[in-house]
């Protein structure tokens, strides 16, 4: 064997890692809804896995998905802390998937803006319960020892988070539907057209608007259909005359990007039912809108 070959090579490592790293940050994004948080668990990971004696790891990935997992569980437990002190509503960082529909997955199950907003309220062993076993198909019995349970836990953990999402979501819109509504919504909001947003707006519909406390954005949720029409309404005039929309995606769905000035404001996102609009997402911290402007300049560049 050349030593090029060895498998403690360093190129050999690298080539390995390479090859796990979308599912790797599929996994820790997913769990974190931060792409920065999840770049930091992967460097991480990438550090471990140089250090491991991997002359009898059979399943480099196996390994790998292992450490981001749990590196990933330590992470979202000291996120919620510091989330406990964030100013306003937090919502889940957008990515572009357009050039990656499924992130790593073979599946893309539980990258939605919304679905990751409510993955926020599990504690994190069972957010990594139901990534793994929804998002990547993994055997429960895998599962269970990547997160040092036994397996009946880990189906205990998967079932109380489909529960959950269960509970908080209701079946979804086909795509087109999705968008069509987006375009009623979009119309209705930019004209404070009161009679059509409450055409299009669930009775339950929450507006969340995520600025970090940069933004001038609305610090508590809007809930409600009356509520969050007239706050639409009453802000239109404000907001929307000096602004130019485009269209995008945000993780698998339409969305609307919003421009001021030729600087982005805002990333616009709905969750949609067959009752109408659900949820109601800006994502207005520019912590938040910098990266995905920044993929999308680089698809531009591509």
């Amino acid at each position: 064997m050349q030593a090029g070959d060895d498998v403690n090579s360093l190129e050999t490592a690298t080539r390995q890692f390479v090859a796990a790293r979308p599912q790797l940050f599929g996994v820790a994004y997913r769990m974190l809804g931060s792409v920065a948080e999840a770049e930091d668990v992967l460097q991480e990971a990438w550090v471990r896995w140089q250090k491991a004696d991997r002359t009898n790891i059979v399943e480099p990935t196996a390994f790998l998905t292992t450490v981001a997992t749990r590196l990933a569980i330590n992470t979202a437990q000291s996120a919620r802390v510091r989330r406990e002190t964030y100013v306003g509503p937090w919502l889940p960082e957008p990515v572009d998937t357009s050039l990656d529909p499924h992130l790593g997955a073979e599946r893309a199950e539980a990258v939605e803006l919304a679905v990751l907003h409510l993955l926020e309220r599990l504690n994190p062993v069972e957010r990594a319960a139901y990534v793994l076993r929804e998002a990547f198909d993994y055997p429960y019995r895998q599962v269970a020892e990547i997160l040092e349970t036994s397996e009946a836990n880990t189906r205990q953990l998967v079932s109380r988070a489909r529960r959950h999402l269960a509970t908080e979501r209701k079946e979804q819109v086909s795509r087109s539907e999705h968008r069509r509504l987006l375009t009623v919504f979009l119309t209705a909001a930019r004209t404070g057209d009161l009679k059509s947003l409450e055409e299009v707006l669930a009775a339950d519909v929450v507006s969340y608007s995520d600025g970090g406390g940069v933004r001038g954005a609305s610090r508590i949720p809007v809930v409600g259909r009356p509520h969050v029409s007239r706050y639409l309404a009453a802000f239109a005039p404000r907001f929307w005359p000096e602004s130019d929309v485009s269209w995008v995606e945000a993780n698998g769905r339409p969305a609307v990007l919003v421009r001021s000035g030729g600087s982005a404001v805002a990333l616009l996102s709905v969750d949609v039912s067959a009752e109408g609009i659900d949820r109601i997402m800006w994502v207005m911290a520019p912590d938040k809108l910098s990266p995905y402007l920044a993929s999308l300049d680089d698809r531009a560049d591509g």
